[in-house]
């Protein structure tokens, strides 16, 4: 069988650093720090949480970055997975992908989309929760056709919306610093014991919503065929799009916090706009959240740019069927998984809260993730023929940490909630007998 066409290389260094950017900088560290706060009510822990994050997120960029260095095609963690472990395993990522990750993933950011869309025109997203989930379901629609039109449009398009993200932060921060004395802010704020103490559990959930914020790190690997230069652009890409997002979240968080004590922040699902509305009055929330909604839309386009590229490397593997594997005859995109990923995330943002699908999402990707970075390990074995260079600096201890951190956080989701965690585990696995009846037999 003939494979399906490669997808030709058109985005250069500064386009796949923005896709880093943008993809991650969605809605996470605008709407998180709510649910973080509520589930551990002390700042400093909170802070501590979002620096292991940063470090986790770090040390699988670093090994992400030497094997998209080694390994350049469309699909990255699917190619990892594949490389590493074999066609099942791969299966099991992109069948994930399918049924619930990606799906989970459009809706959460979506989700944010609509709600500060509303909040931007003054209308409270509570109380129109139908308005707020039609907008998310349009705006995914929305980027499924940009992104059919071209990958270049498509990175415009997420490179746009990143100054305004940038923009939007850094307002936030500098005006907590310069206006936040005046109106409540305290360092006391930064330092208030938790009244109760905190829990293993509830660390372990925190950090669930953490690496939501920090997740995107790895998805320019999906694009990984369209990158030029792929060998120095891709790694290059990824440590300068995750170093700088980490030195602003943490920033950040410095502001919201400083700004609003903890106990008001677990009640404020929309804290960046209320830290604005806090410190410049209603005309600063406005502005805040129509630079957020902006912010969420490009990181919805981001998603919608790299992930449908499981997809496509899928189908060209033998592994989902054939026409998703269609390269679009004028725009050179591959439509059919765009289409797809577009459809299964407007399904799931009309029925599922964010919080539900940002907590779906994490824990379901980030065991591949650990796979994949594993991946490290298991090539020398399996694939002899490549350049040993792939090996990040740090090596072996860099990836072992990113294993071990994503070990414990998904054991400890188990024992805190065992029932949403094994329900998303099941579905995973019910890929295992997916692959053995329909697709073990077939090949690119």
């Amino acid at each position: 069988m003939d494979r399906p066409s490669e997808l030709p290389r058109t985005l250069g260094f500064w386009s796949a650093t923005a896709i880093v950017v943008g993809i991650t900088i969605g809605s996470g560290i605008f709407r998180s720090p709510a649910g973080i706060a509520a589930r551990v009510p002390d700042p400093l822990l909170v802070m501590g949480l979002w620096v292991a994050g940063g470090v986790i997120t770090l040390c699988g960029a670093l090994s992400v970055a030497g094997l998209a260095a080694a390994l350049p095609e469309t699909g990255g963690f699917y190619v990892y997975l594949r490389e590493g472990w074999g066609r099942p395993a791969a299966f099991l990522f992109g069948w994930s992908e399918l049924v619930l990750i990606r799906a989970s993933a459009l809706g959460g950011i979506a989700v944010a989309f609509g709600d500060y869309s509303l909040r931007s025109a003054g209308i409270d997203p509570a109380a129109h929760l139908l308005e707020s989930r039609t907008l998310a379901a349009a705006a995914i629609a929305f980027a499924a056709a940009v992104n059919i039109r071209g990958i270049g449009l498509g990175a415009a398009v997420v490179g746009a919306s990143t100054a305004a993200k940038f923009a939007a932060l850094a307002i936030i921060a500098g005006s907590a610093l310069i206006l936040g004395a005046s109106h409540g802010a305290s360092l006391s704020h930064l330092t208030t014991a938790a009244a109760a103490p905190v829990t293993a559990g509830s660390l372990g959930l925190g950090l669930v919503g953490v690496l939501w914020a920090y997740d995107g790190f790895g998805d320019l690997s999906f694009a990984a065929g369209e990158v030029k230069n792929p060998r120095r652009n891709l790694p290059r890409a990824i440590i300068a799009g995750t170093s700088a997002i980490v030195a602003i979240y943490l920033l950040v968080n410095v502001a919201y916090l400083y700004v609003i004590p903890i106990d008001a922040a677990g009640r404020s699902p929309l804290v960046a706009a209320d830290t604005m509305r806090t410190l410049i009055g209603p005309a600063g929330a406005v502005f805040v959240s129509v630079c957020i909604a902006i912010s969420t839309f490009g990181a919805l386009n981001g998603s919608t740019l790299a992930s449908p590229r499981v997809f496509f490397a899928m189908a060209g593997d033998g592994l989902l069927f054939r026409p998703i594997a269609a390269v679009h005859p004028r725009y050179k995109t591959p439509h059919v998984a765009i289409m797809l990923t577009a459809v299964l995330g407007m399904a799931l943002v009309l029925s599922r809260s964010f919080e539900e699908l940002t907590n779906t999402f994490v824990i379901a990707i980030w065991p591949f993730y650990a796979a994949g970075v594993a991946a490290i390990f298991r090539l020398p074995g399996r694939r002899p023929d490549l350049a040993r260079d792939y090996r990040p600096i740090g090596f072996p201890i860099v990836p072992a940490v990113f294993i071990a951190a994503v070990v414990w956080f998904v054991g400890n989701a188990l024992v805190t909630e065992p029932v949403s965690t094994g329900v998303t585990f099941a579905i995973i696995l019910a890929g295992v007998p997916v692959y053995y009846l329909a697709f073990r037999s077939r090949s690119g």
